[in-house]
C-alpha cells in the first residue's frame, strides 16, 4: 500500500514521458491536445490519494502510541558498519502531507486540463506534475534522512522543469535555474547536517534520532550546530530570508504549477523536515530562537514587500513566503503541532487563490497586473464567490480554516515557554498585513468598476470545479483543529512529543482574549482596506505621496540587484577569469600543446612516407650498409 502511494504518480510520470515522446512528436502538437494525457495524470494522482486515505484509515484504527506502517523495499547501501534499507513510513504526520499532496495535487491536475487545453506538448507538461507529486510523496514518507533526501532532490529538480517550463522564453528559463541554484546553497546545509548526526548518533533513521538524540546530546552532540544545518536547508526549500529570492521568480512557471508548488508540494518540505526532528529542536533553546525569529522576520519582511507588488501571481508568491514564516514561527515556539496545521489550511486557501487567480488570468488573456483589472464579481461570479472565500480564510476570518490555524501559531508564540510578547506581537502584525494586502488585490481585481481592455468570461468547467471544492474546505477546513485547537496536536504527540506547556501565569482567558481581540482586528482591517479601496484614484494619490516607500516595496527592498552586485556579478567576474586564465590559459594549452607535439612528430614521420619504390630501396642499402658496418666494428 506504502508502494502505491508513490508509484501510482511515478507510473503517470512515465506513461505521459513515452506518451509524449513516441505519439505527440510523431503526430505534431496541434493533433495532441491535454484531455487524455491530464486525466492518465489526474488517475493516477487520485489513486495515490485513495491509498494514502486508506492509510490514514488504518493509522485510525490502530493504539495512539503504534500508529505506524513500514514496507522495506529492498537493502539499499551497505559500506562498512553503516547499512541502510530503503524504508517508507507512514505515521501520523507523514500521513497528513500525504492527504494533503494527493488531496490538493489531484484538484490541480484537474484545473490543469482545463488551464493548459491550447498547450502544445500537454504530455510532458503532465509527466512532470506527476514526478513531482511523486517525489514530494517520498520526501514525507521517507522512513530515513537519505531516503527522506532523493525526494527533498527530486522536488528540487521538478520545479527546475516546471518553473521553466516555457523554456524558450529566456526569462522563464533563468527562473528556473534560479529556484534550482538557490536551493542547492541550504541542500549544503542539509547534508552536513545528516553528517553531524549520524556522527553522534550512529543513525540517519527519524525514530533512531527521536529516540537517541538526548543520550547524544549527553554524550557532547552540538545539537545547535545540526539543528542549524538542518534549518539550512530548509531556509532553502521553504524561502525563508535569505534563500526566500528563488519563489517570486518561480511565478515564471504556469499557474497551476505555482499552486502546487505553494500550497502542496516543495515550501511544505522544510515545516515538514522541522515537524519531524522537532524533539532534537526542542533540546536547544538558541535554535529555537534562531528558528523563530527567521519565521517571524520572513513573515514581516515579505508581508510588507506584498503590498507593493501588482502582479497578481507576485503578490501571492510573498504571501506564501509571509505565511511560511508563520509555520517556521510555530516550529520556533515548540509549536509545531500547530505549524502542521497551517500547513494544512494553508494548502486549502492558497491553492484556491492561486487557481482563481489562474482563472483571471486565463479570463483576461494572459494579463496580470491588478491595477487593469476590476469589476470582474460580475462577468465571473463562480470565481468571485471561491476567491472571497480563499481572501477571508488567509485574512483570519472566522470561522473560516485560516482563522483557527493562525490564532493556534498566535496564541503558541504568546504563551510557549520558548515564546513571548514579542514573537505574538510580531505575528499579530504580519496578520494584519496578510489581511490588507490581501483585501486590497481582492478590491482591485473584483470590485469596483471594470478597467479590463478585453471582453472577460467565466472558465470553463474542469476550472472552475476544483475552485469550489476548495473553497468548501477553506471555510470548513479549520474545524479539524479542534476542540479546544487541539485536535491536529493529539494526532501528531506520538512524533512531536508531548505539547509544550504555558508559561506560568498565562491561562485560558488569556488565550479567549488574544482569540477574540485577532478577530476584531482582522475584521477591522478587512473593513477599512475595502473602504480605502473603493476609489482607486484615492489609493492612486496615497502612493504617490509616498512614492519613495512605494518604489522601495515594488522593488522588493533592492535584494535582487544587492545578491547581483554582491554575489552574482563578482562570482560571474571570478568565473570568467578562471576559465581564461587557468581552463583555457592553462589547461586547454597544456592539452593543446601535446597536441600539437603529437602533430609535428607525425608530419616529421610522414616525410618518411613518400611512395617512391627507388626512395625506399635506397634507404633499404644505406640500412644494410649501416648493419653491416656496425657489425664489422663490433667484430673487431
Amino acid at each position: 500500500m506504502l508502494a502505491m502511494i508513490i508509484v501510482a504518480p511515478l507510473a503517470g510520470f512515465l506513461l505521459n514521458g513515452l506518451w509524449y515522446f513516441f505519439v505527440q512528436s510523431s503526430r505534431g502538437a496541434k493533433k495532441a491536445g491535454s484531455t487524455s494525457t491530464g486525466l492518465l495524470a489526474t488517475a493516477a494522482v487520485f489513486l495515490s490519494f485513495v491509498a494514502a486515505l486508506a492509510g490514514h484509515i488504518l493509522l485510525l484504527r490502530m493504539p495512539s502510541g503504534a500508529r505506524v506502517i513500514e514496507q522495506k523495499l529492498f537493502g539499499w547501501i551497505h559500506a562498512g558498519g553503516f547499512a541502510l534499507d530503503f524504508v517508507l513510513r507512514l505515521d501520523p504526520l507523514s500521513s497528513l502531507f500525504c492527504l494533503v499532496i494527493t488531496g490538493v495535487g489531484t484538484l490541480i491536475h484537474i484545473y490543469s486540463i482545463g488551464y493548459m487545453s491550447k498547450d502544445s506538448t500537454p504530455g510532458r507538461y503532465f509527466a512532470y506534475l506527476n514526478l513531482f507529486c511523486a517525489a514530494m510523496l517520498l520526501l514525507v514518507l521517507g522512513a530515513s534522512m537519505p531516503v527522506m533526501f532523493i525526494g527533498w532532490e527530486g522536488v528540487g529538480l521538478c520545479s527546475y522543469l516546471l518553473i521553466g517550463y516555457w523554456h524558450s522564453d529566456i526569462l522563464k528559463a533563468a527562473a528556473g535555474k534560479k529556484a534550482f541554484i538557490v536551493n542547492r546553497i541550504g541542500d549544503l546545509g542539509f547534508v552536513l547536517g545528516m553528517f553531524v548526526i549520524y556522527r553522534h548518533i550512529g543513525s540517519l533513521d527519524f525514530f533512531a534520532i527521536s529516540s537517541g538524540v538526548s543520550s547524544a546530546v549527553g554524550a557532547g552532540m552540538p545539537v545547535v550546530a545540526a539543528s542549524l544545518l538542518l534549518f539550512a536547508g530548509c531556509v532553502g526549500k521553504s524561502a525563508q530570508i535569505p534563500l526566500y529570492v528563488w519563489l517570486p521568480d518561480a511565478m515564471a512557471g504556469p499557474t497551476p504549477v505555482s499552486a502546487l508548488i505553494h500550497a502542496a508540494t516543495m515550501v511544505t518540505g522544510g515545516v515538514y523536515l522541522m515537524a519531524r526532528v522537532s524533539p532534537m529542536l526542542m533540546l536547544s533553546s538558541g535554535a529555537m530562537l534562531v528558528i523563530a525569529g527567521v519565521g517571524a522576520a520572513t513573515a514581516l519582511f515579505a508581508g510588507a514587500i506584498a503590498f507593493g507588488q501588482n502582479d497578481i501571481k507576485k503578490i501571492l508568491a510573498y504571501s506564501t513566503i509571509s505565511q511560511l514564516g508563520y509555520m517556521f514561527l510555530a516550529c520556533g515556539v515548540g509549536a509545531a503541532g500547530a505549524g502542521v496545521f497551517h500547513v494544512i489550511t494553508h494548502s486549502f486557501f492558497k491553492a484556491l487563490l492561486f487557481l482563481g487567480a489562474g482563472s483571471v488570468i486565463h479570463a483576461m488573456g494572459g494579463e496580470q497586473d491588478i491595477r487593469k483589472m476590476g469589476g470582474l464579481r460580475g462577468a465571473m461570479p463562480r470565481t468571485f464567490i471561491t476567491f472571497a472565500a480563499a481572501w477571508l480564510a488567509i485574512s483570519g476570518i472566522p470561522p473560516l480554516s485560516g482563522f483557527f490555524s493562525k490564532d493556534e501559531i498566535l496564541w503558541r508564540a504568546f504563551s510557549s515557554p520558548f515564546g513571548g510578547r514579542i514573537f505574538w506581537a510580531a505575528g499579530m502584525l504580519a496578520a494584519v498585513m496578510t489581511a490588507a494586502y490581501m483585501t486590497r488585490l481582492f478590491s482591485l481585481v473584483f470590485l469596483g468598476g471594470g478597467r479590463a481592455s478585453v471582453r472577460v468570461h467565466e472558465s470553463p468547467a474542469t476550472m472552475t470545479v476544483p475552485l469550489f471544492v476548495l473553497g468548501a474546505l477553506s471555510v470548513a477546513g479549520g474545524f479539524i483543529g479542534i476542540p479546544g485547537m487541539s485536535a491536529i496536536g493529539h494526532w501528531l504527540e506520538p512524533v512531536l512529543g508531548q505539547t509544550q506547556a504555558s508559561r506560568p501565569g498565562i491561562g485560558h482567558s488569556a488565550e479567549w482574549v488574544l482569540l477574540a481581540s485577532s478577530a476584531a482586528v482582522a475584521a477591522a482591517v478587512v473593513w477599512v482596506t475595502l473602504k480605502f479601496y473603493e476609489k482607486p484614484a484615492r489609493a492612486a494619490g496615497f502612493r504617490q505621496k509616498g512614492r519613495v516607500v512605494a518604489d522601495v516595496l515594488e522593488n522588493k527592498f533592492y535584494i535582487d540587484e544587492l545578491y547581483g552586485a554582491m554575489l552574482v556579478r563578482p562570482l560571474v567576474a571570478i568565473s570568467g577569469w578562471a576559465w581564461k586564465k587557468i581552463d583555457d590559459g592553462m589547461i586547454d594549452s597544456a592539452v593543446l600543446c601535446a597536441g600539437r607535439i603529437s602533430i609535428a612528430a607525425g608530419a616529421l614521420a610522414r616525410k618518411l612516407q613518400t611512395g617512391q619504390l627507388q626512395a625506399y630501396a635506397l634507404a633499404m642499402l644505406f640500412g644494410a650498409l649501416a648493419l653491416i658496418g656496425y657489425l664489422v666494428h663490433g667484430l673487431g
